[in-house]
């Protein structure tokens, strides 16, 4: 079980009592299904554990909700393929997935469950929306050692800056992006501090569907390279 959550999310302290946690395997799939239950509701998690591992990856999406994923399917290849690095990952399903505050307890809640089943370093992967939801889950959990924001928007990513000397942070995004600018991931990386990286995508949209591949290599690259007993 899980213990009570004390979460301050853009600025607003909640706190959050998870009732019952089940994991539940699912058939023909490379991943077990997670269900937190909490006084919030439930978040449904799909969890892809490494056997040994002792770091692992919450990758959340954006406001379409559901597992959506950017880059043709980049978080089901790093899902699967992490495992070969000891590294579990879980991907979380918002359940307000317009909703920031929502949407970081949530995450939240998914580093918690890693941290249950004894993960001592934590990194993230959020999409646009969730460039936003992992900034400030990061700064709410000290085991996050590295974050990756791909297309983010610049609200609520104010706590950027508390990432310092503690998690490496990755900024992804499409100079042709028409749904976020580019020049919002610019924002955010003129606001965060070393260790950070910025990577701009010449013709890519919001999805990165056109530098998938490069996109996927970039990303497991960070991770591996961040998350401690991974490095390349």
């Amino acid at each position: 079980m899980l213990g009570t959550a004390a979460i301050e999310v853009d600025a607003t302290r909640i706190e959050v009592h998870p009732t019952n946690v089940r994991r539940v395997p699912e058939a023909g799939k490379a991943y077990d299904l997670v269900e937190i239950e909490t006084d919030r509701g439930t978040t449904t998690c799909r969890y892809c554990e490494a056997k040994g591992a002792r770091s692992g990856v919450v990758m959340v999406g954006g406001v379409g909700g559901g597992f959506d994923t950017p880059a043709r399917r980049l978080y089901p290849r790093l899902a699967q393929d992490l495992r070969n690095d000891r590294i579990s990952t879980l991907r979380v399903r918002y359940r307000h997935p317009t909703n920031l505050v929502e949407s970081t307890v949530d995450t939240i809640l998914g580093i918690r469950y890693l941290e249950s089943q004894g993960m001592t370093a934590i990194g993230l992967i959020g999409h646009s929306l969730g460039g936003a939801v992992v900034i400030q889950a990061a700064a709410s959990d000290p085991a996050v050692r590295a974050v990756v924001a791909i297309s983010s928007q610049v609200a609520g990513t104010e706590p950027v800056k508390n990432l310092a000397g503690r998690a490496a942070i990755l900024l992804v995004h499409g100079d042709a992006d028409t749904v976020v600018s580019h020049h919002s991931s610019e924002d955010v990386y003129r606001r965060a501090q070393e260790p950070r990286r910025l990577v701009i995508y010449e013709g890519a949209g919001h999805t990165l569907d056109e530098v998938a591949e490069s996109l996927y290599v970039e990303v497991k690259a960070w991770l591996l390279k961040h998350l401690p007993g991974t490095l390349i």
